[in-house]
């Protein structure tokens, strides 16, 4: 099959003939009609997510099922198919609890097995972890669901708790704050986005955002002012110590802060305020992706159209080109919207 890979860290990813891959025997494997490039497969490209070489990165993906393992019941070949990027074991009290996103001996298509950029890719343990789409779900837009969409989802819904008025404060509009935006406009939440890049900010605005505020040293102080005292809910969505520590620092007492992007390398322990965190009694929280179990009601909400994550779709380029967009990653963004491969006839 046709793959991209990379072969070091950081060295450009290259469109290479390699065998496909084997189903397991609890597993299926998928021809991948749609990926996303996400920003997590660029921190493992970087290095600052270490991966074992060579790798096929990739791990939004939609498609359709061809070869369905023995073990497996529920799911069939030519059924269109999602999956989270977290795939649980499907044998631990976590999987069993539904929380297949914390499962200790979770694999990851794209970080510990070979990912969605690529025709093909296999997933495990299928009965817990393949999505079927609703008919009416394009690939390209279902394809954006797995991380950034679902993520932001969860953050919100579960950890966060967003009720209809909240202020909701989203700090960097890539994927996965843009997909927060619409999430929380459609829960009922007032929110105000906070990104360097004026495309993004618009799009934010675009998306519901009521308040749009320019990143920077002053982004706490405006945020505070626009929300009158204070977010109710904050999420860093880009992952780095000063954007954590301004979600933290914009929140209202008793507030909630989740941290959803990925805090690596030397933003791995950032400075948060705690006598804040001790004085105005907030939360902190981590949120790392969501169970396939809990899909239902959000695709229930795409279906329904209260939901839009084919808004956030920017580009739509193929296979031979995701490479260049991986690296691209590297230079701040010139364009808003998440970036999805398109294969075959998707």
């Amino acid at each position: 099959m046709q793959a991209v890979r990379y072969d070091a860290y950081g060295a450009t990813p290259a469109l290479v003939e390699i065998p496909g891959p084997d189903c397991p025997a609890d597993g299926v494997v998928v021809e991948v009609r749609a990926t996303g490039v996400c920003r997590s497969d660029w921190h493992a490209w970087q290095g600052h997510d270490p991966v074992t070489l060579p790798r096929v990165p990739g791990h939004e993906f939609a498609g359709v099922v061809t070869e369905v393992g023995p073990q497996v019941s529920t799911r069939r070949v030519g059924e269109r198919v999602t999956a989270p990027f977290v795939c649980g074991c499907g044998r631990c009290e976590w999987c069993a609890g539904g929380d297949a996103q914390v499962c200790p001996d979770q694999l990851q298509p794209g970080f510990t097995l070979p990912g969605s950029f690529a025709e093909l890719v296999a997933v495990p343990a299928a009965d817990l972890n393949v999505v079927p789409l609703p008919d009416g779900l394009d690939f390209v837009t279902a394809a954006s669901l797995g991380c950034r969409f679902a993520t932001s989802y969860r953050a919100l819904t579960v950890h966060g708790r967003v009720r209809a008025g909240d202020w909701v404060a989203v700090h960097g509009c890539g994927g996965v704050g843009l997909s927060a935006v619409m999430i929380a406009t459609a829960l009922g939440a007032r929110v105000v986005a906070v990104d360097v890049s004026p495309p993004a900010l618009r799009l934010a605005g675009e998306l519901g955002a009521e308040v749009l505020v320019e990143g920077g040293p002053d982004a706490v102080r405006r945020i505070v002012e626009a929300t009158g005292g204070g977010a109710h809910v904050s999420l860093d969505a880009v992952g780095t110590s000063p954007t954590a520590v301004a979600s933290v620092s914009s929140l209202r007492p008793r507030g909630r802060h989740v941290q959803v992007g990925l805090l690596l390398g030397e933003h791995a322990t950032p400075p948060l305020p705690m006598g804040l965190v001790v004085a105005r009694e907030l939360e902190i929280l981590g949120s790392h992706g969501m169970a396939a179990s809990d899909y239902p009601a959000m695709l229930d909400l795409v279906a329904s159209g209260a939901l839009r994550p084919d808004l956030l779709v920017g580009a739509v380029i193929g296979l031979g080109e995701a490479g260049a967009a991986l690296a691209a990653m590297s230079a701040p963004a010139t364009a808003a919207g998440v970036t999805v491969v398109r294969l075959g006839l998707a």
